[in-house]
């Protein structure tokens, strides 16, 4: 029960602020599950998938999607991912997680600046398709790295260097997190299965449904509340969880 609130939290992040809620899965795992870390941070790489796919086909829906942006980030990023998989699974997993503990920290500082001077007000820029192809492969590297979506990376960037409207910066951003999701878990699940690891795949599946029934709900919340005031209170949580992932398990 702990975890699928824990899932419905990151659906809800998900539909708020369309980022943040995908570095939550891996603590959900890790803490609530006891999953070993390796298989949290593959795990996690799947139940983002399935939710960003889901909230992907409803924007698509609605056409909010820059299908252009998708192929000139995601593309990329797919290939970012792979590698950053291919890492993740040579390296000790203390290492991955403490790389996860200071993305977090990271997550929170954007996600507090953003609040206070709020991202959808600036001035966007002409699109740049060099420096978003580059943005592409860092954030796929750290995706398939440490089982984020990276989100919060990816929405600025779309925004800022990509040239797009808010709305259409997160609707974007899901599809370009499920196409990368997607591609990490699968470099782990190749590496892992010759190892004879075994995947949770019920509580995989319940995890993805519980998101999805968060991401509608912060969806709808996110019409209603301040969301500068709740990007802040969703910051200082992140900081919090990332000096627990740090004492828990590097210190």
């Amino acid at each position: 029960m702990l975890a699928l609130l824990g899932a419905i939290v990151i659906g809800l992040s998900l539909g708020l602020f369309g980022s943040g809620g995908s570095i939550l899965t891996v603590p959900v795992l890790l803490y609530l599950l006891h999953m070993p870390p390796q298989l949290a941070i593959a795990s996690s790489l799947l139940i983002v998938a399935g939710i960003s796919l889901f909230g992907s086909v409803r924007n698509g829906l609605q056409g909010l999607i820059s299908w252009r942006h998708v192929l000139w980030f995601g593309i990329p990023g797919m290939l970012g991912t792979y590698g950053g998989a291919w890492l993740g699974t040579l390296v000790d997993t203390r290492w991955q997680l403490l790389v996860f503990s200071l993305l977090m920290l990271v997550a929170a500082a954007m996600m507090w600046r953003n609040s206070s001077k709020n991202i959808a007000n600036s001035e966007t820029k002409t699109f740049k398709p060099a420096k978003i192809v580059f943005d592409g492969l860092v954030v796929g590297v750290i995706t398939g790295f440490v089982g984020v979506g990276g989100g919060f990376l990816i929405v600025p960037a779309l925004v800022l260097m990509g040239g797009l409207s808010m709305p259409v910066g997160i609707a974007t951003s899901l599809v370009i997190i499920a196409m990368k999701s997607f591609v990490g878990f699968g470099k782990y699940f190749m590496v892992m299965s010759e190892q004879g690891i075994s995947f949770d795949w019920q509580t995989i599946g319940l995890m993805i449904i519980a998101g999805i029934v968060g991401s509608f709900i912060g969806a709808a919340v996110g019409k209603k509340l301040p969301k500068q005031r709740l990007q802040k209170a969703f910051a200082v949580f992140l900081v919090i969880m990332a000096a627990i992932v740090i004492y828990q398990s590097v210190l």
